[in-house]
């Protein structure tokens, strides 16, 4: 490829933000220089960030102490803006624009609409419901809810006071809620009465009453309507409904608290053992998450942004930050492809939104299905699309700029949940490359290193962080020594955070993601990347999704695919002798697999993302012991003693 696919115009990066933000730090700095410069001179870069997006809060003192120390929060460091103090909800109220706070969106066509002092008035109305429940800073607000308003208004007033907000979206599990919330012992629980989904209402409510029974004592749970007006909740035990438990309206009262003050707990999404309990600090998140909506992707109070999610995916958090900007949110709750596969371009005609955020493979769908919005909408307001979950195929890029729209920032953007933010993503002012991340973000000391721990450019390494930032964990919950935050990062590259992506910088500066590490494929010494398959073999018409593993066997290591064809089609040895060919030739022989075998559908987590590990420990006939992770687990027996694997 010669030339991008996309560059914006001069007069169109001349008038991003991210353009102004160099102006103001340093005279107009293309941005590898002003990246070097983020990561060469911290404590002035998050400074103008500070200065620059508006962040409400006293800040004396120094910006940072103790950032040669990369590794977990200790008494010589790292730490950020020590002796500032600020609030996160306030932030995010504050008087901007006069758009809307919040249009809410749920399958089968209901809307509703707040303003930014209703959603605010709802906030305190919900802070004061809070403290009159005993809840104080520090105690922990569990929500077992869907993608709707009053999730972002009761984490607004949990975050008011300085209670830990922490989400699961309605779809888990007994086990799954139960794993987490179990281990944080909550002092209230927010729930919804049910849901719905690809045409289907599922009560929560029994769920709701089998999950009160496992957890520590939960003083009360609120529950909020949604597929009845009144609904039953007699038998679940302590149960209050949302307007009985919410008092009059108040004035909104602020607590602003140390920079570090904790805000989320998040979890891990992996298959083996309990999930990992992440803590994030209030002031890091939102000075991470400001950087990320006004610089890299140019939101401002004219903007309207949906990101396609749920509440126990961290683009949730993500999502809800950007109310700091004075933007608007847009919320879906419902399926992406049902009842009509239309829906989410509908949504994004409809409610004339700018930046629109999904999955990778929602694309690679939409591709598939045969939907044409640039045909079939009017996405005149559109002007960036984010995908996040999975690397994005070479093939969608083509896709997007065939079918969606052709004047378009496309950002893959990649980060994750430890970090409640992106490593590397858009940048508004820079061309983009097929197959290609833009950059490393702003402030992110982004490297890959070898299996020795150096440098490697012209090949895949391990994607590391070399410098400490804001957004990093400030704890694990239950974890007082910190030896279960060093295990997860600093344990392989002393002093280095090892993120467990395979990745490759490019000629252009940006970065290719090839997968997890730990996922990564090991055939004849040759190190590979599971998506480095995934994206020649997609393209192939008869195939919807795929998964490779390393199976291993006394003599030698072999990949083993798994493919999901279209609707009534066979994996015959023609197709499968394609897929070979194909491989060989677009990537390499080391890419061809040792066997192709069809399944019916592949495993995945509750967040969307493949689950290669479970696949693999499955084959392997070990356990796998966190199947409360998978939206699917039931699938996973699809993959157990196969008479493929036996030859």
């Amino acid at each position: 490829m010669t030339a991008p696919l996309w560059a914006p115009s001069r007069a169109r990066a001349a008038a991003t933000r991210l353009h102004a933000f160099a102006r103001m730090a340093g005279g107009g700095r293309e941005y590898p220089a002003l990246h070097r410069w983020s990561i060469e001179r911290p404590e002035e870069f998050w400074s103008a960030v500070w200065d620059f997006c508006g962040v409400v809060g006293d800040r004396p003192g120094p910006v940072a102490l103790g950032l040669q120390y990369m590794g977990p929060p200790s008494p010589r460091g790292p730490r950020w803006f020590p002796e500032a103090r600020l609030n996160f909800a306030e932030n995010l109220l504050r008087p901007q624009g006069d758009g809307p706070a919040v249009i809410a969106l749920r399958e089968g066509g209901e809307r509703r609409e707040l303003s930014r002092p209703a959603l605010a008035a709802l906030a305190a109305r919900v802070a004061a419901a809070l403290h009159d429940a005993g809840v104080r800073p520090g105690d922990r607000v569990a929500a077992y809810v869907p993608n709707i308003p009053e999730a972002i208004a009761a984490m607004l007033g949990a975050a008011s006071i300085g209670a830990i907000w922490s989400s699961c979206s309605p779809d888990f599990g007994v086990a799954g809620v139960v794993d987490r919330f179990g281990q944080i012992a909550p002092r209230l629980l927010l729930a919804v009465d049910g849901y719905r989904y690809g045409g289907k209402e599922i009560d929560l409510r029994p769920r709701i009453a089998a999950v009160m029974q496992q957890l520590p004592p939960v003083a009360h749970i609120v529950v909020i309507p949604y597929l009845s007006e009144h609904p039953d909740v007699r038998s679940i035990p302590r149960a209050l409904l949302w307007d009985e438990w919410l008092g009059p309206e108040t004035a909104a009262r602020f607590s602003r608290l140390p920079f570090d003050h904790p805000l989320y707990i998040l979890y891990s999404s992996g298959t083996t053992g309990l999930p990992k309990c992440m803590v994030h600090g209030a002031g890091g998140t939102l000075l991470q998450h400001q950087k990320e909506h006004v610089l890299h992707c140019d939101l401002g109070p004219t903007d309207r942004i949906c990101y396609y999610t749920t509440t126990g995916w961290m683009m949730w958090n993500w999502l809800a930050s950007a109310l700091a900007t004075g933007a608007t949110l847009v919320l879906y709750d419902g399926a992406p492809l049902a009842p009509d596969p239309q829906v989410l371009w509908d949504m994004v005609a409809q409610e004339g939104v700018t930046v629109f955020g999904t999955s990778a493979k929602y694309l690679a769908l939409a591709d598939k299905t045969g939907l044409d919005p640039a045909r079939t909408h009017d996405l005149t307001t559109l002007r960036a699309l984010l995908t996040t979950g999975s690397p994005l195929a070479d093939h969608s890029y083509d896709y997007v700029y065939a079918h969606v729209k052709q004047d378009l920032h496309l950002c893959n953007i990649s980060g994750g949940t430890e970090l409640i933010s992106c490593f590397a993503l858009g940048v508004p002012t820079e061309p983009v490359w097929r197959g290609e991340l833009q950059g490393p973000g702003l402030g992110m000391a982004v490297d890959t290193f070898d299996a020795m721990g150096r440098p490697v450019r012209g090949a895949s390494g391990e994607l590391v962080c070399t410098r400490p930032f804001p957004s990093m964990p400030v704890a694990f919950w239950n974890d007082p020594d910190g030896a279960k935050y060093r295990a997860a990062y600093f344990e392989r590259f002393p002093n280095v955070w090892r993120h467990g992506d395979w990745a490759e910088f490019t000629e252009h500066g940006g970065l290719i993601i090839s997968g997890r590490s730990d996922a990564t494929l090991n055939p004849g010494g040759v190190r590979i990347g599971t998506a480095e398959l995934y994206r020649v073999v997609e393209r192939q018409s008869e195939v919807l999704e795929s998964l490779a593993i390393a199976h291993e066997s006394e003599a030698d290591v072999h990949i083993v695919l798994f493919v999901k064809l279209r609707e009534g089609l066979r994996l015959d040895d023609a197709l499968a002798e394609r897929i070979r060919r194909r491989l060989r030739e677009e990537a390499s022989p080391h890419h061809v697999p040792w066997r192709v075998i069809q399944v019916a559908d592949l495993p995945r987590t509750i967040s969307g993302k493949l689950s290669e590990l479970a696949v693999r420990a499955v084959v392997h006939g070990q356990a796998v012991t966190n199947v409360e992770a998978l939206a699917n687990p039931e699938v996973l027996e699809l993959f157990r003693d196969l008479p493929e694997l036996r030859a």
